[in-house]
């Protein structure tokens, strides 16, 4: 095998890129091709990543609570620190939202609707005519998204996986039972290539000659605000409306607020724009006794939707070897654990983790082919 053979090439090395090779690399020659100089550069290492395992559409809720046990406790030598750290999340009904509290109730768990006296004792800003119901779900965590992308990358190459940045596809060739894909670093041949290319993954499709599923990236913006004086907000909850019309999270002794904006955007190195910001900030203020006077920095990162708003994991069914896994939405990072075994499993043609069938999930609920019926 030359050094640019592979059994599997994985292109894209945000998490999920990542965190699917390094399973794959466990049994498989695995190669990881990047087109930036290093990996999650893009929605990976901008995202304000939440544990939050009653946030997003059904198969995310099956793959984000089954990877619970990893978050609490990753394998030895995984990480240097704890993947994750407390925070409540703090689920505000303003009037005008209750269908939306209603679908949201309908598939969350272990949430508690506590009184508005309780939830301004969790987060002292909040307007007391604001919520007409409030919802405390304290199972959730933020995420240390370096430390798990990190993780992932050293697991992969302690098993022997090789990533090569700068490697972006210009052409991708089937011949002879194999795939070759070009790049500026040379070309990279393998039977199975794994689709992991985030807001490019239609693209990277096309490249391949298979046909798009219809992927829309779309953005999403943060502003990040200084807090009221003489205020430890690390200990606040993160707070939203039940319509998921704006959030807010503290961070590194700041207030990360956002529109929680999903404007479609075509594939691009995503920035915020100010008028949108002005409108998540707007959005804030309604629902605390706070006044922003000034936004410290701002950052807007792409989160890519599939027309269902359910992931891409499987074999594409008229290109042989060509591996789906993308439109992860805005939560990609809270379901790594659960969907890159997943589609590790089904890469490899084994049978999917009991734990996640435990769930509910089957091999072919997020087959590419669904799209083409």
């Amino acid at each position: 095998m030359s050094s640019h053979d592979s059994r599997i090439l994985v292109i894209g090395a945000g998490i999920a890129g990542a965190s699917v090779a390094a399973h794959l690399a466990l049994r498989n020659a695995t190669t990881i091709l990047e087109m930036e100089d290093r990996p999650g550069y893009h929605t990976t290492g901008r995202s304000a990543a939440v544990y939050e395992p009653n946030y997003g559409p059904r198969s995310i809720l099956a793959l984000t609570r089954a990877g619970r046990d990893f978050y609490h406790s990753p394998p030895d030598g995984f990480a240097g620190a704890p993947l994750t750290a407390p925070r409540p999340s703090l689920f505000l009904m303003p009037e005008g939202q209750e269908e939306a509290a209603r679908t949201f109730l309908a598939t969350a768990q272990g949430i508690e609707r506590i009184g508005i006296a309780e939830a301004r004792a969790l987060h002292p800003l909040l307007r007391e005519s604001y919520p007409k119901a409030c919802y405390l779900d304290t199972t959730t965590s933020d995420i240390d998204v370096d430390l798990l992308h990190q993780g992932y990358l050293r697991m992969f190459k302690a098993r022997g996986g090789r990533l090569v940045c700068e490697a972006r596809a210009t052409a991708i060739t089937y011949r002879n039972g194999g795939w070759t894909v070009s790049t500026p670093k040379g070309e990279f041949t393998a039977p199975i290539i794994v689709n992991a290319a985030g807001a490019w993954a239609d693209q990277v499709a096309i490249l391949a000659g298979a046909q798009p599923v219809g992927l829309v990236p779309k953005r999403r913006s943060i502003a990040v605000v200084p807090p009221p004086a003489n205020c430890n907000v690390m200990s606040w909850p993160l707070i939203t409306d039940t319509g998921e019309t704006w959030y807010c999270k503290p961070s590194g002794g700041k207030l990360l607020v956002s529109p929680a904006d999903a404007t479609p955007v075509d594939p691009h190195d995503a920035y915020a724009e100010d008028e949108t910001l002005a409108v998540g900030i707007e959005r804030f203020q309604q629902a605390v006794d706070f006044e922003v006077t000034h936004v410290e920095r701002n950052w807007a990162g792409l989160r890519t939707f599939a027309p269902d708003g359910e992931p891409v994991c499987g074999y594409d069914p008229n290109c042989e070897g060509f591996f789906w896994l993308a439109g992860q939405g805005g939560y990609g990072i809270q379901s790594a654990p659960g969907l890159s075994r997943f589609a590790a499993a089904l890469i490899e043609r084994r049978p999917i983790p009991d734990d996640i069938a435990d769930q509910g999930l089957h091999e072919s609920d997020l087959l590419p082919g669904r799209f083409s019926a």
